[in-house]
C-alpha cells in the first residue's frame, strides 16, 4: 500500500522546517512547496531547497508569484522599512493575503498529486500578530478546500494540517530537535542578506532567538 502524501509548504523557516519533520515522522510521502513571491529576504528560498533536502522530500517544487507588484508590505516593498522595535498591531511586515494564495497554491498541487494532506507551519503563540496565522482561518480555509475543488466535492478533500499553531516557539524548537531538525539550515529573518545571516533585529529574529533562550538549547543562527 502507497503511503500517504502530504503538500508541506516550506518557506525555509523555522516553523516551516518543523512542520515537515512532523509531517514525515508521521509517515507521509511529502512535497514540498515554496514561493517566490518577491520577498527582500530572497535567502530564505536557498534555505527552503537544504531543508526540503535534508528532511526527505519526494520533490520540492518553487511557484512564482508576482506580490512585490502589490506591495503594501516592509517584505515586498524595500521603500518601507522593515521594523527593529516591537510594535503594536499587525504591523507592516504582514504580506497582504499571503498565506491565502500559498494555501491556495498548495492546494491546486495537492488536488493534481492527490495527497490527502496540506501542512502549514503557521502560529498564533509567539507570532507578529497576522489574522492569516489564527486557528479560525486555518479552519475556514479547509471550509473552503471542501467547497471550492472537485477532490472536496466529490468527497475526497485533504485535510489542513496546522501543527504549530497553538505551540510556543520553545516547543517547536524542542520538538524539532527531537525530530533531528538542523536549525543552522533555516533562515527566518526578515531582511536577511544574500548569505542567509540574519539582522538580530527584526520580529522574526526576536521570537527565534527567545525561543532558542527558553529551550536552552545553543541558537545556530548566523547573524550579520
Amino acid at each position: 500500500m502507497s503511503a500517504l502524501r502530504a503538500v508541506v509548504l516550506v518557506s525555509g523557516g523555522l516553523d516551516s522546517a518543523t512542520a515537515l519533520a512532523i509531517a514525515r515522522a508521521r509517515g507521509l510521502e511529502c512535497y514540498a512547496l515554496s514561493v517566490a513571491y518577491g520577498q527582500r529576504h530572497e535567502a530564505e528560498l536557498a534555505a527552503a531547497a537544504r531543508v526540503a533536502a535534508a528532511l526527505g522530500a519526494r520533490e520540492h517544487r518553487v511557484m512564482q508569484v508576482d506580490l512585490a507588484g502589490i506591495g503594501g508590505s516592509a517584505l515586498t516593498d524595500r521603500s518601507i522599512a522593515v521594523p527593529e522595535a516591537p510594535s503594536a498591531g499587525i504591523p507592516v511586515t504582514y504580506v497582504p493575503a499571503r498565506n491565502t494564495i500559498l494555501l491556495s497554491l498548495a492546494l491546486a498541487w495537492a488536488e493534481v498529486l492527490g495527497a490527502q494532506r496540506i501542512f502549514v507551519g503557521v502560529n498564533a503563540l509567539d507570532y507578529s500578530g497576522y489574522p492569516d496565522c489564527r486557528p479560525e482561518y486555518i479552519e475556514s480555509f479547509a471550509r473552503l478546500a471542501r467547497l471550492a475543488t472537485k477532490a472536496g466535492v466529490e468527497g475526497t478533500a485533504c485535510d489542513i494540517e496546522a501543527p504549530l499553531i497553538a505551540w510556543s516557539k520553545e516547543r517547536i524548537i524542542r520538538e524539532g530537535v527531537a525530530l533531528g531538525v538542523d536549525y543552522g539550515m533555516t533562515v527566518s529573518c526578515y531582511q536577511a542578506d544574500a548569505d542567509g545571516r540574519a539582522c538580530g533585529k527584526c520580529d522574526s529574529c526576536r521570537l527565534r532567538r527567545a525561543g532558542f533562550e527558553a529551550a536552552g538549547i545553543a541558537d545556530p543562527t548566523r547573524y550579520q
